[in-house]
C-alpha cells in the first residue's frame, strides 16, 4: 500500500494503517495529548483521502493492535462473519460510506453486513462523514434485544433511571429511583452505580430494586454497576440479578486495567445464561468511553475513536443488552469541549449501531470541561433524532455521587415528545395503566412518585 497524498505540491506520507487512521481523525484533544493527530488541517485532509481509497480488505489486514499481541483483535477476526464480510470487503471506504448513505441501503441490509465488519472498518468510515452524516446512517440501523422488555423497536426511546446515592443508602436509591419511574424513565434498565463496591451491597440494592419491580409489575430491568466479579460473587449469595455489568476496553492491557479478560467475560457471561433473572436471551451490559484506553496507557499508539471502535467489537462476542458510551465522563483531556462531545456521541452511536449494538449514550460532561448546558441539551436531541436506543436519566441531571451533568427526569419525556418517541411497547403500556402517561402526553400521575410507593 502506498499511505501517501500529494496537496499543493507537498507530499504527505504515512508509515501505516494505524498512522494513517490517526492523522485522519477530527480534532480531539485526547488525540492530542497522545501525539497521534494530525499535524494540521491540510495533513488531516490528506489522511482522509488516502484513507477513503483503501479498502475494507486492507483494513481488515491491518488491525492497529497486531492479532497475535491482544486478544481483542483475536475476538474480532475469530468471530467474523465471512459471508457478510466477503458481501463488502471490495468497497474502499469511500465507497462504503456512500453505500451507506444510499437511500435504498435500508436497515435489514445494515443487519446482515454488521456482523462482517471489524471496528478499523467502522472507525474509518466514520472519519469520512459529517456529523448529519452519522445520524442519517445510525437511523437506519435497527438493533432489537430482549430481556424483560423490548428495546430498540423503531420510533421508540429508551432511558436508564440512575438513582445513586453517594453511602449507597438503599432507601434513597428508591426514592430516587421511583421519582425517575413516575416520570416514564427506566424502560432501559434501573442502573445503580454503587458507592461501595461489594458482593453484600450488591446483593442488598438489586434485592430492594427487584421487590420494587414486582410489586408493581414494571416491565424493566435492574443492575448495579459494580465490578463484574463482585456481581459474580452477589449473584451466588442468591439475590435475583437481570443484566451483569462491565466497563470494557479497546485492547486486551486495557481491560487488564479494568481487571477483566476475555476469558472472565466468558465465564461472567455463562453464568447470567444459568442464574439471571431476566427472561433474555441478552443479558449483558457494557459501558464504553472515548479515551478510556489513553488513560491506562493502553492504547497501542492507536487514536481514541478507533480504540473506542474496538470495544464494539468485543462487546458484541455477548449480546448485550445495553451498550453504553459514557461521552463526556472521563474529562475534558480526552474530549476538551461541547463540539468534540457532541461528535464523540455521533461518532460513538453510529459505530456501535453499524457493528450490531444496541447503543445507547450517556450525554454528560464534568464540570472542568468547555460544554454548556445547552450544548449538552442540543446533543440529546441530536442523539435521539438518530435513534439512540436510550439515554440516561437522573434527578435534575446532576449526579450527586458521581459528581458530573448528564441527562434528567424532565428532558427524556421532553424530547420524546419533540421527536414523537415512545418508551418500550412493554413499558409504554404500563405508564398508561398507571396513568402517568395518557396518549404518551403526561397523565393525572405523570411525576407522582406515589404510583410506585
Amino acid at each position: 500500500m502506498d499511505l501517501a497524498a500529494t496537496i499543493r505540491g507537498v507530499r504527505y506520507r504515512f508509515d501505516s494503517v494505524k498512522e494513517l487512521l490517526g492523522r485522519a481523525n477530527p480534532p480531539k484533544s485526547g488525540d492530542d495529548l497522545a501525539g497521534v493527530s494530525a499535524r494540521s488541517t491540510v495533513e488531516r485532509v490528506a489522511a482522509r483521502a488516502v484513507l477513503a481509497d483503501l479498502t475494507l480488505a486492507e483494513l481488515r489486514a491491518n488491525p492497529v493492535v497486531p492479532y497475535d499481541q491482544d486478544e481483542v483483535t483475536r475476538v474480532v477476526e475469530d468471530d467474523l462473519d465471512d459471508q457478510a464480510y466477503k458481501a463488502v470487503a471490495h468497497l474502499t471506504v469511500g465507497q462504503f460510506r456512500e453505500w451507506l448513505l444510499e437511500t435504498t441501503t435500508s436497515g435489514a441490509t445494515l443487519r446482515a453486513v454488521a456482523p462482517g465488519l471489524t471496528p478499523e472498518m467502522a472507525a474509518a468510515v466514520c472519519k469520512l462523514m459529517s456529523n448529519l452524516d452519522l445520524m442519517t446512517v445510525a437511523a437506519k440501523c435497527e438493533v432489537v434485544v430482549r430481556a424483560n422488555n423490548t428495546l430498540g423497536l423503531p420510533g421508540r426511546l429508551s432511558s436508564r433511571v440512575q438513582p445513586n446515592h453517594p453511602s449507597d443508602d438503599v432507601e434513597g436509591i428508591l426514592a430516587s429511583a421511583r421519582e425517575g419511574l413516575s416520570y416514564g424513565c427506566g424502560d432501559a434498565v434501573i442502573g445503580v452505580n454503587p458507592a461501595t463496591d461489594t458482593p453484600e451491597s450488591t446483593a442488598a440494592i438489586l434485592t430492594a430494586l427487584d421487590a420494587v419491580c414486582k410489586k408493581h409489575a414494571i416491565p424493566t430491568q435492574h443492575c448495579v454497576l459494580s465490578h463484574l466479579t463482585v456481581q459474580m460473587k452477589a449473584l451466588a449469595l442468591g439475590c435475583p440479578m437481570d443484566l451483569m455489568f462491565q466497563s470494557l476496553a479497546g485492547t486486551e492491557a486495557g481491560n487488564r486495567a479494568f481487571g477483566v479478560s476475555v476469558a472472565l467475560l466468558d465465564e461472567a457471561w455463562a453464568l447470567m445464561k444459568a442464574k439471571g433473572t431476566a427472561r433474555g436471551p441478552n443479558v449483558m451490559y457494557f459501558e464504553t468511553g472515548q479515551g478510556s484506553a489513553l488513560s491506562s496507557a493502553a492504547h497501542h499508539g492507536a487514536d481514541q475513536l478507533t480504540i473506542e471502535a474496538r470495544c464494539y467489537g468485543l462487546a458484541r462476542r455477548y449480546r448485550p443488552f445495553l451498550v453504553n458510551t459514557v461521552v463526556g465522563f472521563i474529562g475534558p483531556e480526552y474530549l476538551e469541549d461541547g463540539p468534540q462531545i457532541t461528535r464523540a456521541a455521533l461518532e460513538d452511536h453510529f459505530m456501535g449501531k453499524l457493528l450490531g449494538l444496541p447503543m445507547g449514550c450517556d450525554a454528560c460532561f464534568t464540570y472542568h470541561a468547555r460544554m454548556s448546558q445547552d450544548e449538552l441539551e442540543s446533543t440529546k436531541v441530536l442523539l435521539a433524532a438518530a435513534g439512540c436506543t436510550y439515554l440516561m436519566s437522573l434527578p435534575v441531571g446532576d449526579d450527586i455521587m458521581l459528581n458530573y451533568q448528564s441527562t434528567s427526569f424532565h428532558d427524556i419525556p421532553s424530547v420524546r415528545r419533540l421527536l414523537g418517541k415512545r418508551p418500550t411497547p412493554e413499558f409504554d403500556a404500563w405508564c398508561e395503566a398507571k396513568g402517568i402517561t395518557r396518549d404518551g402526553a403526561p397523565g393525572p400521575r405523570f411525576g407522582d412518585a406515589g404510583v410506585v410507593a
